[in-house]
């Protein structure tokens, strides 16, 4: 049966998404996704790198996949085409709670409330991540935004950029990370591993913990993701960096030409309206993706070779 929704869904693949024109409901979402990541991140087994706490995109929005508990399994998806939170196990229970304009503190509550009635009891660190002046999940009541729309320009955004790391990810048969979604930062990223140890991180990253970030950074990494934006950057951005960032790395030449090295971030970066108005999206972010990894694995000596199709 047709979703009763279907026709009211924005079918923008590439859709006008600044910061300015969804801030309230950013925020709002930020958080939210913070209480579903930090659900999985207590429950799951844990992988290198903080792979198990992250989220993953879905032909309807994002989704933890499956997390063990006890002798079942259940999983929390984000559906921005219905507009609700579904939780379901493997025996049989299926609870859904709806996504609307409500404060973050009633929606950790019935969050965790319903996995509850689920049989499924977890205590998590109700305190945000990342984000400026964080008030903890259950007395936030001054982030209470949801636009739908912009909620489903958000998920299909994802769906375009998880598509093509997807591909460029397929093209490395070396240690790889899934194209996933970290909660925290609120971006889309997949990341290449040349196989060496890296320097200890130095750590300094605003609410995050520097055991965290030396965890996350233990070996040599090529890193391309998508952010939407936050702060002094108003639109969204493609970005590459390495670490350790080689010498020569930020004067490496790289395309398309609209792309550029931010001294401020550390990073190259390429603006999202390059990639709207491009004829060729695809082609214009997988030279961005490929360029910049080119840069740091030329630099540093990857074995290329071994490590690529």
């Amino acid at each position: 049966m047709a979703d009763p929704l279907h026709n009211t869904l924005v079918n923008t693949p590439w859709s006008s998404l600044p910061v300015a024109a969804w801030q309230d409901t950013y925020e709002t979402l930020h958080l939210w996704t913070q209480i579903i990541g930090k659900i999985r991140l207590a429950l799951a087994p844990k992988l290198n790198h903080w792979w198990h706490s992250t989220l993953y995109v879905t032909p309807r929005g994002l989704t933890t996949g499956c997390i063990p508990y006890d002798t079942r399994i259940f999983a929390i998806s984000f559906d921005f085409v219905a507009h609700n939170l579904q939780i379901e196990t493997s025996d049989g229970i299926t609870q859904t709670i709806t996504l609307a304009p409500r404060a973050v503190a009633d929606f950790y509550q019935e969050v965790m409330d319903t996995l509850r009635q689920s049989g499924i009891e977890v205590r998590i660190w109700t305190m945000p991540q990342e984000v400026a002046d964080p008030i903890p999940f259950e007395r936030d009541r001054q982030h209470a935004a949801y636009d739908p729309q912009a909620a489903q320009k958000f998920w299909q955004i994802l769906v375009q950029v998880n598509r093509l790391m997807t591909v460029f990810r397929s093209r490395f048969i070396g240690k790889s990370s899934p194209v996933h979604f970290f909660w925290g930062s609120f971006d889309l990223a997949v990341t290449r591993f040349s196989g060496h140890v890296a320097p200890e991180h130095p750590g300094g990253i605003p609410n995050m913990a520097d055991w965290v970030t030396r965890e996350a950074y233990s070996h040599e990494v090529s890193s391309c993701g998508f952010w939407f934006g936050g702060g002094a950057v108003a639109e969204p951005i493609f970005y590459s960096y390495a670490y350790p960032e080689p010498e020569g790395f930020r004067d490496y030449p790289i395309q398309p030409q609209e792309a550029f090295y931010s001294a401020d971030m550390r990073e190259f970066i390429l603006p999202y309206e390059t990639v709207r108005q491009a004829k060729d999206p695809d082609a214009v972010v997988l030279a961005f993706f490929q360029s910049t990894y080119e840069a740091a694995a030329n630099l540093t000596n990857w074995d290329r070779a071994a490590l690529q199709r």
